[in-house]
């Protein structure tokens, strides 16, 4: 990733990198299509593709006071997660998804919710 250069001055000093302009610089040396696609696994005639979801994200903040008073700050983070994998199999590829049981309970609850209250309904119709 390259920085923009700054204009400067005439004999003025190049100042050292903020830390904003450093995080961003490690941070972009990961972000690749490697992050998301992992290393091909194969055998037995079968070759799977890791699939994954990333995440960036990262801020900062600076001020500065009269003088040489001078404050800043920042971070960031990256986040990746498993979505699911590639198959390659006889010259066919299929995407083939994992599913996180958790992901699921919003649904689940949502449901008995619904079946309650629909029984409520019924059995009060019955009377």
């Amino acid at each position: 990733m390259e920085s923009t250069p700054v204009k400067r001055e005439a004999g003025e000093l190049p100042s050292a990198p903020t830390f904003l302009e450093r995080m961003v610089e490690k941070l972009g040396v990961h972000a690749r299509s490697a992050s998301a696609y992992s290393e091909p696994i194969s055998k037995d005639g079968v070759t799977i593709v890791p699939v994954a979801k990333v995440r960036w994200g990262f801020g900062g903040g600076g001020g500065a006071k009269q003088g040489s008073e001078r404050g800043g700050g920042g971070g960031g983070g990256m986040r990746v997660t498993p979505v699911g994998y590639i198959e390659l199999k006889d010259g066919r590829s299929e995407f083939k998804p994992i599913r996180d049981a958790a992901s699921f309970v919003p649904i689940i609850v949502a449901g008995g919710a619904a079946g309650f209250f629909l029984l409520r309904a019924l059995r009060k119709l019955l009377r």
